[in-house]
């Protein structure tokens, strides 16, 4: 409705839901005549209750008000879909006595909210105005202030998204082949804990990075005051890129604007918050100024973007152990909804600090066998005892084919599709059946548009506990159990769990395997677990997968299960 001559200035007035004319619902309605006078009176007892907030203005000059109609048809949402379109009040309506009791509503010239002369309709005109127009269909109809336009967005083809660079921080090594070829070999990377005193844990062990250095990645200033999952995380990031042949002459011609980061942590910075308490037990002018922004697990990703000028998507996700994948499918919608051309994605932690070790001490999850620590983490044997705390970062550069293709990127492989699901069952336990899982496995194959028989290799989850090894075999049994061609294999019987950083390790893993078409072996499977196949297990040895099934071109499922 427009508002009245008395309103100098354009407000928010409140409508009156009417059904549209019943000249226009003969003509255009898709409804049988029937059903709309049905429900006319359902809808006025309805408008009774409720009414809707309209911009609205005058248009100087003008005679006639100008504004946006709101209009329902029957019961169904239909009528909300024409809302923005003009409706012309039928004749009939102009000449009932139901207009002048209509507009009383709105006062003297079809608008009142403040100030007005008129007063409210009584309940016995209600019942005359109901009376008069049994059986059917008001309208309350403006001119629209503009042409509005429906036109469709023209189908297109949906984007397809290829990794094109890769890094890595790990126990075992700071290069994506390096870190590999180690996994190849079977090569641990856990060990006594030695960045500091654990004698009084009873876990003492863990997949700590022994030596790392940030020179030529970060900024020495940076370098003295974040946190180590924020240097993890820039380090691989920029590693990744270099991967990718993103030389600095590249990054010019970038659309800067179409390039994002999503890189998570599930624990952020730990040691960085755990300092600044110790320093409050003093004095707050003790406490480092960046303590709260470098303890964000946003951060990471926020300072990268600042180093390279990215303007896309930028955020962090934290969920757990779930942390890389929620980033690497989010990262690759954005690229296939348009939003993005390129983008950073995957995780980063480290918490192998006392706050961190003594927390997972606490739920009594950790491994104990201090004494061989390289056996420690042995996901499906039976005499696992809990898994191994690990730490690093994994980035994945992530591109669309075209921009990859007209840049001459190499492509390493392609990501097709991925899913997310809940257990709804427990903060630690997964589901006894497996649901989840399976429920997870089953959306990720119909998304990407692969059949079971096609997956020859998963990576999974598998962080040497109790229930969780069990239950993931259990489900991947259901989803896979027919296919011969299937290997399993934990990357974290090698290098511990990383946490947040465990699915972009994993997925560097996953693509190293595609690339040169071998699948790296579970150490410390001595004596599986009872149901839980040899065969699927690999039983520590190199399984050479075939070539037919494994090429650049198609890309070998892997099922981030978690």
């Amino acid at each position: 409705m427009a508002a009245s001559s008395s309103v100098t200035s354009p407000l928010c007035t409140w409508l009156v839901a009417a059904c549209m004319s019943v000249d226009f619902e003969k003509e255009h309605s898709p409804f049988p005549k029937s059903s709309l006078f049905q429900s006319s009176k359902r809808l006025c007892r309805w408008a009774r209750k409720r009414s809707l907030v309209s911009r609205c203005n005058r248009v100087p000059g003008a005679d006639s008000p100008r504004g946006l109609i709101s209009a329902f048809c029957g019961s169904s949402i239909q009528g909300l879909m024409n809302s923005c379109l003009a409706f012309e009040p039928c004749e009939e309506y102009y000449s009932s006595k139901g207009l002048s009791s209509s507009l009383a509503f709105f006062g003297e010239n079809g608008f009142s909210l403040f100030g007005s002369n008129t007063g409210r309709i009584t309940r016995k005109q209600r019942r005359m105005n109901r009376a008069a127009h049994a059986g059917k269909a008001m309208a309350v109809a403006v001119q629209p202030s503009k042409e509005v336009s429906t036109k469709k967005k023209p189908l297109t083809k949906q984007r397809r998204v290829v990794v094109t660079g890769m890094g890595v921080v790990t126990p075992i090594g700071h290069d994506p082949d390096v870190f590999y070829n180690n996994l190849l070999e079977g090569v641990s990377g856990i060990s006594e804990i030695e960045a500091f005193d654990c004698s009084q844990f009873p876990t003492r062990i863990a997949g700590e990075i022994k030596s790392f250095s940030t020179d030529g990645w970060v900024a020495p200033k940076l370098s003295k005051r974040a946190d180590k999952f924020m240097l993890y995380m820039l380090t691989a990031g920029k590693k990744a890129l270099a991967d990718g042949g993103i030389s600095e002459e590249v990054m010019n011609e970038l659309d800067k604007a179409r390039c994002g980061v999503l890189i998570g942590s599930a624990m952020g910075g730990m040691k960085v918050f755990n300092d600044a308490i110790e320093a409050l037990r003093i004095s707050y002018k003790k406490m480092n100024p960046f303590c709260v922004p470098f303890a964000t697990t946003n951060m990471g990703s926020a300072m990268l973007a600042m180093d390279l000028g990215w303007m896309g998507p930028n955020y962090s996700i934290s969920t757990a152990c779930a942390t890389s994948n929620f980033c690497i499918l989010n990262a690759a919608n954005h690229i296939i909804r348009g939003e993005a051309d390129m983008m950073l994605c995957g995780g980063s932690d480290a918490v192998i600090i006392p706050i961190g070790l003594g927390g997972f001490v606490a739920c009594r999850a950790l491994s104990q066998r201090n004494d061989d620590p390289t056996k420690a983490s042995r996901p499906w044997d039976i005499n696992r005892d809990g898994f191994v705390m690990g730490e690093g970062a994994g980035v994945l550069l992530f591109e669309e084919l075209e921009h990859a293709k007209k840049r001459g990127a190499h492509i390493y492989a392609e990501f097709l599709g991925g899913s997310f699901t809940c257990d709804a069952y427990h903060m630690t336990e997964p589901h006894p059946n497996g649901r989840g899982t399976v429920l997870c496995i089953e959306k990720a194959l119909a998304q990407s548009g692969v059949s079971r028989e096609d997956v020859n290799y998963v990576n999974a989850h598998a962080t040497s506990t109790q229930a969780g090894d069990l239950k993931e075999y259990q489900a991947l049994i259901r989803c896979f159990g027919q296919n011969p061609y299937l290997r399993v294999n934990s990357t974290k019987s090698m290098i511990g769990h990383l946490l947040g950083a465990a699915g972009a390790v994993e997925a560097v893993a996953t693509v190293q395997a595609i690339r040169t078409g071998w699948v790296h072996p579970n150490v410390n499977l001595e004596n599986p677990e009872e149901g839980v196949e040899l065969a699927l297990g690999n039983c520590g040895q190199w399984v050479k997968a075939q070539s037919s099934n494994i090429t650049s071109e198609k890309l070998v499922h892997e099922v981030w299960a978690v």
